[in-house]
């Protein structure tokens, strides 16, 4: 079953799944349906794994917000010049 966190004002979910001696977590932002994936042994805290995950999630966050202020509008108000 999915965790759900907070970071920034932002809804976070997390889900664990555990192969063997190693975890899985997916974290995904509500918003905008950005999703990193990281592994981890399955002995570490399910705390350290999620702040992990979080981690790679804002940083993901961040630059694909900067890349998206950087394009600018196409004449005609179709599509975006990248």
């Amino acid at each position: 079953m999915p965790a759900r966190g907070r970071s920034g004002g932002r809804e976070v979910i997390f889900e664990f799944t555990t192969l063997g001696q190693s975890t899985r977590v997916a974290a995904v932002d509500v918003a905008t349906g950005e999703e990193v994936v990281i592994s981890g042994p399955a002995g570490a805290s399910r705390g350290d794994l999620e702040r992990v995950a979080l981690r790679k999630l804002l940083r993901r966050l961040s630059r694909t917000l900067s890349a998206d202020s950087k394009k600018t509008p196409r004449r005609g108000g179709r599509g975006v010049v990248v």
